[in-house]
């Protein structure tokens, strides 16, 4: 009886130890991603923001008026987001991929109009800011072993709400309001940056049952994720800490 229960005990620690691999390897995989995109996506923006002529082709000099090219450039990552994620089981690992790549870019496009409104010195400072708000996040979502499962969905019912709020706003124009919504999406974005990195990492654990093919596409749909959430994140804090030109 015994000699039973040591064996299942090691086997159970194997099974563990394995799992805990696997998980690492899918994690790697998914902030190797998230690395590339924000890579692509910062070149991008400065490529745009530092050439009147790029930026000519998305907005008006003049008047400040968004070209319809501009608007395809904003509304598009949108998109892509749907299409990559409704798409999952019918698009291949490489489309898809090809899919993350181009919607990085029209980020970086989108993106490049910061550039207009504020100093490059406080959005570089911001940027390392969020870095180091997301690592420290991150961290704590991978090692705790507290389940963030009902804190997810806390968060996620905040994000209905914020993007309500936003909605609201744009035809309110309310300067407190748009300080309170500023408030919570920070809060937001840094509490689902735990809960996703601690679910991708639970998704990471299973992944060798997946497939290859399936165990990539999930490590670029948990890029995705993660990118969203750092750059909504950046997004919030810049309007607290960017200096407007």
């Amino acid at each position: 009886m015994f000699e039973q229960s040591n064996n299942n005990g090691l086997f159970g620690t194997q099974q563990g130890t394995q799992d805990l691999a696997v998980a690492k390897s899918f994690m790697t995989q998914v902030f190797g991603w998230m690395t590339l995109a924000m890579f692509v996506t910062a070149v991008t923006a400065y490529w745009f923001g530092s050439s009147a002529e790029l930026m000519g082709t998305l907005r008006n000099v003049e008047t400040g008026v968004m070209t319809p090219y501009g608007w395809i450039v904003m509304l598009a990552p949108i998109g892509f987001v749907l299409l990559m994620s409704f798409g999952f089981q019918r698009l291949s690992p490489a489309v898809l991929t090809l899919l993350f790549i181009a919607f990085s870019i029209l980020m970086g496009m989108s993106l490049s109009f910061i550039l207009l409104i504020y100093t490059a010195a406080s959005v570089y400072k911001t940027f390392a800011i969020t870095a180091a708000m997301f690592g420290i996040m991150a961290v704590t979502g991978y090692t705790t072993k507290t389940d963030l499962t009902k804190f997810g969905s806390i968060m996620m019912m905040g994000l209905v709400g914020l993007m309500v709020a936003m909605l609201v706003n744009f035809f309110l124009h309310s300067g407190t309001m748009d300080y309170i919504i500023s408030v919570v999406g920070v809060l937001v974005f840094t509490g689902l940056t735990a809960y996703d990195v601690q679910r991708l990492k639970r998704i990471g654990a299973g992944a060798g049952e997946y497939g290859e093919a399936n165990s990539r596409k999930l490590s670029i749909l948990g890029a995705l994720t993660l990118y969203l959430d750092f750059i909504n994140l950046f997004l919030f804090l810049l309007r607290f800490l960017g200096d407007r030109k």
